[in-house]
């Protein structure tokens, strides 16, 4: 079977003034406590039960939500986005899937992202900086669909490209959706045209689908010329 996935596809911010040392000393040993179990949480690595599927990655849910007009900056950025859990095989991630909100039903300025393990959903992180992503423009009603169709296919590993995939995105706007799929080598024009050529097929795109491939690199400057910053939020 081609797929895995076919098994098993009818299962079920600012700063703050702190004027008095013990509210320091409070907020130290509070953000002590954070990192300490920041930290656990990045060292508990997702691994198949018995009797489970494994998929070839492990991959992480991630979801994000801003309010538009808002300044916006890498620190901003990365405080707002959210890690919703991890997975290593096909049944855990059914168990994530079935109890999320679809995009269609969001709200919003919202984004859902599913990246490799280890790999944040920003364009300054080490496995995304010198890549690139597709984008497709969707016409509100379609995004639930074609998300569901890609992160299948991603899952399944059906892009055939190796290491190269990163993640993908949907981000949820008020006149439109958008979905990305993201990529290491943003300069592997092979790379990128198989992925272009995949998608087309995973979502069964009308010929005439307009896609544009932007690397991050791009994207880092259009961010900077638009809010004259140099640290930009990465992703958005």
């Amino acid at each position: 079977m081609n797929n895995k996935f076919d098994a098993l596809k009818d299962d079920d911010s600012g700063d703050h003034d702190q004027d008095q040392g013990s509210q320091k000393d409070c907020e130290k040993e509070k953000n002590g406590n954070d990192d300490k179990d920041q930290n656990t949480a990045k060292k508990k690595i997702a691994v198949p039960g018995v009797g489970e599927h494994p998929l070839q990655y492990n991959y992480s849910f991630w979801y994000s939500r801003r309010t538009p007009g808002r300044p916006a900056s890498t620190q901003s950025y990365e405080s707002n986005i959210r890690q919703i859990g991890s997975f290593a095989s096909v049944e855990q991630f059914w168990r994530f899937y079935s109890h999320m909100i679809r995009p269609g039903d969001l709200t919003g300025h919202s984004d859902f992202h599913l990246f490799k393990e280890g790999i944040k959903p920003m364009w300054e992180d080490d496995a995304n900086k010198q890549g690139g992503k597709w984008i497709i423009r969707l016409r509100k009603g379609l995004a639930s669909r074609c998300w569901e169709n890609l992160i299948l296919a991603m899952l399944g590993e059906q892009f055939m490209v190796g290491e190269e995939i990163c993640g993908a995105v949907v981000s949820v706007r008020f006149q439109e959706d958008i979905i990305s799929i993201w990529n290491k080598t943003a300069s592997d024009q092979a790379t990128t045209a198989r992925i272009r050529d995949t998608l087309r097929r995973v979502l069964n795109l009308p010929p005439n689908t307009i896609m544009e491939y932007k690397t991050h690199t791009d994207s880092i400057k259009a961010w900077e010329d638009f809010h004259g910053l140099v640290n930009p939020a990465g992703g958005r």
